[in-house]
């Protein structure tokens, strides 16, 4: 085979080597040009699981992922968030370019109703983007997300809060998040291609460099003094929806 022809061949988009990252005609750009530049396709997986490890919470983790969110509902998707650790702020994420009326929260009694409620989100074609904060590692449970979500294209996130064991096999990206001197540090712990040997350093000041008033800059997304145990069955002023698991399984159920 000659040289040309080999050179045809290694262009060709359905071909990766082992060194390289492999294709992801679906990801999300970031929004973090660091982070785009190791990560197959440029982005977030939007038809795949993402875990998220983290070493400790308040490090500005879901600051991450605001531009993502952000695109998606602008451009009609909702997003989900499945039992989150902490009530949301809701102006800080009006401000960061989320149309709440596109963001939805689904508070469960119970992990068995959390998970329910995580796979349906991820094969719901309305949504573009799934996140849970669960403590699940069963493989067999974790690769039946997998196949939820890249069936429902969605991009699919599940968070592990510190002390959580956390290897999802099943999830073709892994990340590990820390802070350290006023940065996120990201960690790849496994991507589809090569192993990268650094962190990726994110400067979030930089971006989101203010925040609504009366909030700081831990605080501006989930605030810890309301905890999401018990939460009301209501819709906020805010826009976005307070629900029990039986009212979510209705509103997903009439998304697929």
């Amino acid at each position: 085979m000659t040289s040309s022809s080999l050179a045809m061949l290694f262009s060709h988009p359905a071909l990766w080597r082992g060194g390289d990252c492999a294709p992801e005609p679906d990801a999300l750009p970031t929004g973090f040009s660091a982070l785009d530049a190791v990560l197959p396709g440029g982005g977030w997986p939007g038809n795949a699981l993402t875990e998220i490890v983290l070493a400790r919470e308040g490090i500005g983790e879901l600051r991450l992922a605001l531009p993502a969110l952000a695109q998606l509902t602008r451009t009609g998707r909702d997003v989900v968030w499945v039992a989150p650790p902490y009530t949301p702020h809701a102006p800080a994420l009006a401000a960061a370019g989320i149309a709440m009326h596109r963001l939805a929260l689904v508070h469960c009694r119970n992990a068995s109703e959390a998970l329910w409620a995580f796979d349906q989100a991820l094969r719901a074609p309305e949504c573009g983007a799934a996140f849970a904060w669960l403590p699940e590692h069963d493989e067999r449970v974790l690769r039946r997300l997998a196949v939820a979500a890249r069936e429902g294209r969605t991009w699919g996130v599940l968070w592990r809060r510190p002390g959580v064991r956390a290897k999802a096999i099943a999830a073709p990206l892994r990340l590990a998040l820390d802070g350290r001197d006023a940065q996120l540090v990201v960690s790849v712990l496994k991507r589809r291609g090569a192993e990268l040997a650094q962190p990726v350093h994110i400067d979030l000041a930089s971006r989101w460099s203010t925040a609504p008033a009366g909030t700081s800059s831990h605080a501006a997304l989930l605030s810890p003094s309301r905890p999401s145990a018990r939460p009301p069955d209501r819709r906020t002023s805010a826009g976005h929806a307070l629900a029990s698991a039986e009212t979510s399984k209705r509103r997903l159920g009439s998304m697929n």
